[in-house]
């Protein structure tokens, strides 16, 4: 009697590749950016009555707590200032330097970030959006307003510093801080602009969406374009792999000391 078969188990899946990985964050923050640059451009009249309405309020506030309106203002201009940022995107490149190994990933750094600091000054000189003014102004602030360089000057710096330090594979206590630190920072200084009057909400939104839509499509460049070292071979994942050793050749028989007669094969 025959046995029948049992079914075959089914084949587990594939490991997602990179490149697929970062699709869809990609199309995501792709559409949300393009969605909000147009109705910024089109002046959407519900997007401007929602920008009016939360700067006045966030404005009141401000006039009213001079201490807090002094303590951004030094957040904003100190801490979180684009220049700021750029000086610890210039240390970050230095400590890569020092390692050939990195220096590509070092040029990489610094292309990514110039260009997502000429991206952004020509988004204001194309749209021209005319920023927020007061009578009893807090602060002040000069060009265009969308999108926030202060926010998307954060957002693109330590997004990649972070997946930086998780590539490079640091410990658990320095990976919670800095994505600790760099969430406080990426949000503080988005709130400090509102706060201060220099931008309008969405003005920040946007340096945000088009910041992390940078990091994401950099990220997935570096994992596509970056030169294999040699003797690796890149594997599915977009990783490399280490050749596997090939196994060694089994030793030859010793020769027989003895005197007598090799013994025939039975």
């Amino acid at each position: 009697m025959r046995t029948p078969h049992a079914p075959a188990p089914p084949a587990p899946p594939g490991p997602r590749t990179p490149a697929r990985s970062a699709l869809t964050p990609a199309v995501l923050l792709g559409a949300a950016s393009v969605l909000l640059l147009t109705l910024v451009a089109l002046e959407w009249r519900p997007l401007l009555d929602l920008d009016g309405g939360i700067s006045r309020t966030t404005h009141r506030w401000a006039v009213a707590e001079d201490g807090l309106t002094q303590a951004a203002r030094v957040l904003t201009d100190w801490v979180w200032d684009p220049w700021t940022m750029r000086l610890l995107c210039a240390v970050a490149v230095i400590l890569l330097l020092r390692r050939p190994a990195a220096r590509w990933t070092a040029g990489w750094l610094v292309v990514v970030v110039a260009l997502a600091t000429a991206a952004q000054q020509g988004l204001k000189a194309a749209l021209g959006r005319e920023r927020p003014v007061w009578s009893d102004p807090v602060d002040s602030a000069h060009y265009a307003a969308f999108p926030s360089g202060h926010a998307m000057a954060a957002t693109v710096v330590l997004g990649l510093l972070l997946w930086l330090l998780h590539r490079h594979g640091v410990g658990l206590v320095v990976w919670r801080t800095a994505l600790a630190v760099a969430v406080v920072s990426v949000a503080g200084v988005g709130l400090t602009r509102i706060w201060l009057g220099v931008h309008w909400p969405t003005d920040v939104l946007g340096g945000w969406l088009f910041g992390a839509l940078t990091v994401v499509a950099a990220v997935a460049a570096h994992r596509r374009l970056r030169p294999t070292p040699r003797g690796t071979a890149r594997g599915r994942s977009g990783g490399t792999r280490t050749p596997s050793p090939s196994p060694s050749p089994s030793p030859s028989p010793e020769p027989s000391t003895s005197d007598d007669p090799p013994r025939r094969p039975r």
